[in-house]
Order: C-alpha cells, then sequence, then structure tokens
C-alpha cells in the first residue's frame, strides 16, 4: 500500500460575478489528478506558477478544501475528515513553506517557533523538555542549540529554511510537502537545503513530496516525477526519464529553460 495516493482530486475556486455576485465559472486549480508516493521515497512535483502544484500540497493537508475526488494516507481517505479526527494525522503530514521570511512569526523565539507544535500536540512534555527537543532539532538541521534565544531577523534566508525544516520534523512526521522551499534563497544555498533534506531522509525514513518549478532540483532529490500544467498532470516517469527522454511537449520547454551551468 502507498504511503500516500490521489485519486481524481479536483480542487476548484469559485469565481463570482455581477451585482448579486453570482457563481458564474470555476478556476480549476487542480482537475482530475492521480498519483502515489511510495513510504521511503520523494515525488516531485514540477510546473510553472499557477499551474495547481502548491494546491495539490495544501490540499493534501486540508488547508485547501477539496472539490471531488479522494487523498488515502496509509489507505485512509482524509477529505471527509473532520478537524478532530484529522487532528491526530497532522503529527503524520508536516509542511515545509515556499518563503522562510514570510513563514516564521517575527515577534517569536526560534524555541516558541520550533517549540509551538511540541505544545500543542505532545501536551506531556514540561518545558525543559520541548528545550531539549528544540536543542536536538536545531543541531538535526545544522544550527546551533543557543540559536533558540534568538528572533528570526536575526538569520539569513537558509538559516531561516533550516528552523522551517526543524519546525516541520518537531512532530516526527512521516510525511512532508516540500512546497517549493528553495526557490526563494541563492543558487548556492539552495544545494545546501536539498542536501540537508536528503540526509534527512536517510537519517529518518522521511517520505516527501517536492513541489517546484525548477525541473534540475526536481531531478536531483525526486525518485519519480509529475509534471503539471493547468491543473493537470501531463507526464509522470522516474526522474532520469524525465529528464533523459521526454514525451510531452511541455515537459521539454521546462527542460529547455534550465540554465546552462546547472
Amino acid at each position: 500500500m502507498p504511503l500516500l495516493e490521489v485519486k481524481n482530486l479536483k480542487t476548484y475556486f469559485p469565481v463570482h460575478g455581477g451585482i448579486l455576485r453570482r457563481h458564474i465559472d470555476d478556476v480549476k486549480a487542480v482537475d482530475d489528478v492521480s498519483f502515489t508516493v511510495e513510504a521511503g521515497s520523494t515525488v516531485g512535483l514540477v510546473g510553472e506558477s499557477g499551474s495547481g502544484k502548491t494546491t495539490i500540497g495544501r490540499t493534501i493537508l486540508k488547508l485547501a478544501a477539496a472539490t471531488a475526488g479522494q487523498i488515502l494516507f496509509e489507505g485512509k481517505d482524509i477529505l471527509p475528515m473532520g478537524e478532530r479526527e484529522f487532528r491526530p494525522l497532522r503529527r503524520q503530514i508536516q509542511m515545509i513553506f515556499q518563503d522562510p521570511f514570510g513563514s516564521l512569526n517575527p515577534r517569536m523565539t526560534i524555541f516558541a517557533i520550533v517549540g509551538e507544535a511540541l505544545e500543542i500536540h505532545f501536551r506531556e512534555m514540561t518545558r525543559d523538555d520541548r528545550r531539549a527537543r528544540v536543542a536536538e532539532l536545531l543541531t538535526q538541521v545544522g544550527l546551533m542549540p543557543d540559536m533558540m534565544n534568538r528572533y528570526p531577523h536575526e538569520f539569513s534566508g537558509g538559516q531561516r529554511q533550516r528552523i522551517g525544516i526543524a519546525r516541520a520534523l518537531a512532530v516526527k512526521p512521516r510525511f512532508i510537502v516540500c512546497d517549493e522551499p528553495v526557490s526563494a534563497l541563492d543558487v548556492s544555498v539552495q544545494a545546501q537545503i536539498v542536501n540537508l533534506l536528503q540526509d534527512l531522509q536517510e537519517q529518518l525514513g522521511l517520505t516527501y513530496l517536492f513541489i517546484a518549478h525548477d525541473l534540475a532540483v526536481v531531478e536531483h532529490i525526486s525518485d519519480h516525477v509529475l509534471v503539471m500544467y493547468r491543473g493537470k498532470i501531463v507526464e509522470s516517469a522516474s526522474a532520469e526519464a524525465i529528464y533523459n527522454n521526454p514525451q510531452h511537449e511541455y515537459t521539454r520547454k521546462l527542460i529547455a529553460a534550465i540554465p546552462a551551468f546547472v
């Protein structure tokens, strides 16, 4: 059984118009998409801005409401679940956000940011327990434990994204949606973060859905690649096959857009 299975997923956003603001159309952000993610693997989801790839990630985490279809996590459909039923699964499914500047509360210390999920999901933990766990997490992502007393503005973009990764790891998830986690970073820092994610996957047995618009990054980290265009998956193959023998014209355009120095 795959860890995650998406079946005929549709996520539409209504368009209203006229004086009475009636429903006149839908933006089909995700339109009848199906794929599976095996435990311990990385599935890359690549496409241009507006293709619907981030909406898929947000729908998996129930941050966006699905219109139709199924999302099965270990065989259980999570879409019909209410918040109380889904809450235990939030420990299993986490997200690393695209913007390391906007995803961290500037008024909270790193201890508060990373430890917040521990306070919610592990109520039996004392403050000292949480501090020890946050120190462990910061070390795991390549930061110093004493950095937990600082605020986000004191860190570089790459360091902030490491903090975001530590936050996602706090509750020991099995599946992580990586929503363009390196697109806002310098090229040299991108490689460091991608290597960190690969190391963590090997150490912790994590499973990733890696969303990006850069096919070179996706090809490097992914076992399997899905190419998305206008709400639909137009090509699905191994990373090697996608890169060396693309079948769809849109995939070929994405490869042609990769800078020559990559």
